[in-house]
């Protein structure tokens, strides 16, 4: 069975990146998309009433005319019953909280690459396949399957010699700066040498995370590559 989708994001060229990478997973069927809180009701409303509803949102939280939880919450209330994906750079605690309360069955934080996109679909593919072929009445095993088909096997291991902390040093560096840093800088911020800050750099950069820059020194010096937060 195709899971139709509708990416509701106010960003445009977010809009159209998350449409073109849903097209590109088998499986899935783009519903439409959607700019705002108000559009994303009307996307919602048409397809329901044309007999092809849609069975998943890719939701951003933050909708130039209101927070995407209260959309979730009027779409409940209206009888919409899709699932969703938060695909957000909302990393506030209380809103992943909130989020799981309301039914969210998966969150994505923005920046991502197209392969987390892609693993975080399969996930909920899985899980959709599972519910579509399940009994009336299921065992508790097959709860644990249909709930543990959400849940990943557990996230790519970092590369060896790398620790979680360092990285989110690093990665906190990187995204609270105004600009590129080298990896002295990125060094001296973290209380790293400039080895071990640069490795941590070009996972990141590598990961698609962060892009490479190339910053020429003002006494004829030679280049020194630069890292920003993508």
């Amino acid at each position: 069975m195709t899971v139709r989708v509708l990416v509701v994001e106010d960003e445009e060229l977010a809009a159209e990146a998350h449409a073109s990478y849903v097209e590109r997973v088998p499986g899935f069927e783009l519903a439409g998309v959607a700019r705002s809180a108000r559009d994303a009701v009307r996307e919602l409303d048409a397809a329901r009433d044309a007999g092809r509803p849609v069975d998943l949102l890719l939701l951003d939280m933050n909708l130039p005319d209101g927070h995407g939880l209260g959309l979730l919450t009027g779409l409940r209330a209206a009888g919409h019953l899709c699932d969703v994906i938060a695909v957000t750079a909302a990393r506030d605690t209380r809103v992943v909280r909130q989020a799981v309360v309301q039914g969210v069955v998966l969150y994505l934080l923005k920046p991502f690459t197209f392969a987390s996109f892609r693993a975080k679909l399969e996930q909920y593919a899985e899980y959709h396949a599972r519910l579509d072929a399940a009994p009336d009445e299921v065992l508790q095993d097959e709860v644990d399957q249909l709930l543990g088909s959400l849940r990943p096997a557990g996230s790519a291991p970092l590369p060896k010699g790398m620790s979680p902390e360092t990285l989110r040093a690093v990665t906190t560096a990187l995204r609270e700066a105004d600009g590129e840093l080298s990896a002295s800088e990125v060094a001296a911020l973290v209380g790293a040498s400039r080895v071990t800050a640069r490795r941590y750099l070009e996972h990141l950069a590598d990961q698609g995370l962060a892009d490479r820059g190339v910053r020429y020194g003002t006494g004829g010096g030679r280049p020194e590559v630069s890292y920003s937060w993508r």
